[in-house]
C-alpha cells in the first residue's frame, strides 16, 4: 500500500488531469452545465425538507430554522458520498482504454470520481455558505471539525470507490446494487431525521458509519457543538479499514483487469 500511494503521490498530476476530464465529460453538452452541482443536492435538501414537514405537521411542533439548516448540511454530505461510489463503480469500466492500453496506477480512475464529486460539493457548499453568511446561521470554533470531518467522509468513500470500481468490472450487475443500496440507503443514514428522533434505535442507527459523520456535520455547523467523539472514533476506524481494505483488494485483483474488461 505504500508504494501504491508514493506511486500515487508522484503522478498525482496525472490524476487531477482525470478527475477535470471526467467533470467536462460530464457537464458537456448539457443546459445546466456546473449548476447540476447544484441542483442534485438541491433536490435531496427539497425532499427532506417535505419529509421534516410533515413529520412536524404530526407531531404539531413547527419546524425551526435550524432543522432547515441541518437538513441542507446533512442533504450535501449525502449527495457527495453518494455521488462518489454512483460514479467511481462505473469509472474503470467507462474507460477501458486507458485500462488495457496504458500503463497507470488504476486506482487513479476510482480516485477521480471521488476528487470529482468532492469539487461538486465544493460548489453547493460554497453557495450554502454564502446563503448561512447572509442570514447569520453563526459560527463557533466547533467549525473546525469540519476538515476532520470532511477528511474522514472522503476516506470512507475512497475506500468503497476502490471496492466498488474493480468489483463492478468482474460483475457487472454491481452497479444496479449500487443503484438499489444508494436509493434505499437514505432511509437508514439521518438525512431526513435526527437520530434523537428514535432514541430506542439510536445506537442501531449510528452503526452505520456514515451516520455520526452526517450528524457531526449538523452538529459542529449548525448547533455550534463538537461531534460524539466515541461514535467519530468509530467510524474513523471503519474508514480507516475501509481505506486499507480497498487498497488491498484494488491492488490484488488489478492483474486480472485487463482480461475481464
Amino acid at each position: 500500500m505504500v508504494e501504491s500511494l508514493q506511486e500515487l503521490f508522484a503522478r498525482r498530476d496525472l490524476l487531477y488531469m482525470i478527475a477535470w476530464r471526467e467533470i467536462r465529460i460530464r457537464y458537456k453538452q448539457s443546459v445546466m452545465g456546473f449548476m447540476w452541482a447544484i441542483l442534485l443536492p438541491a433536490v435531496i435538501v427539497t425532499a427532506g425538507i417535505i419529509v421534516r414537514y410533515g413529520m412536524s405537521v404530526m407531531s404539531g411542533k413547527p419546524i425551526s430554522g435550524q432543522e432547515i439548516a441541518g437538513i441542507t448540511v446533512k442533504g450535501l454530505v449525502w449527495a457527495f458520498f453518494a455521488g462518489a461510489l454512483r460514479f467511481s463503480s462505473t469509472s474503470l469500466i467507462g474507460n477501458p482504454n486507458l485500462v488495457t492500453k496504458i500503463y497507470m496506477p488504476r486506482e487513479i480512475f476510482p480516485l477521480a470520481s471521488v476528487l470529482s464529486q468532492l469539487l461538486d460539493f465544493g460548489v453547493a457548499a460554497g453557495i450554502v455558505l454564502i446563503v448561512f453568511v447572509i442570514t447569520r446561521l453563526g459560527a463557533s470554533w466547533q467549525l473546525l471539525w469540519v476538515p476532520v470531518l470532511l477528511f474522514i467522509t472522503v476516506a470512507l468513500a475512497t475506500g468503497w470507490a476502490l471496492i466498488l470500481s474493480a468489483a463492478c468490472l468482474f460483475f457487472r450487475d454491481v452497479k444496479y446494487l449500487v443503484e438499489v443500496i444508494i436509493t434505499f440507503a437514505i432511509f437508514i443514514t439521518p438525512v431526513f431525521y435526527d437520530v434523537e428522533m428514535f432514541k430506542k434505535w439510536a445506537n442501531l442507527l449510528m452503526l452505520n458509519p456514515l451516520a455520526p459523520l452526517i450528524e457531526g456535520f449538523e452538529r459542529t455547523i449548525v448547533y455550534g457543538r463538537a461531534p460524539d467523539l466515541p461514535w467519530l472514533a468509530y467510524s474513523s476506524a471503519i474508514a480507516f479499514v475501509s481505506l486499507v481494505l480497498g487498497f488491498y483488494l484494488f491492488k490484488r485483483w488489478e492483474p486480472a483487469f485487463a482480461e475481464s474488461i
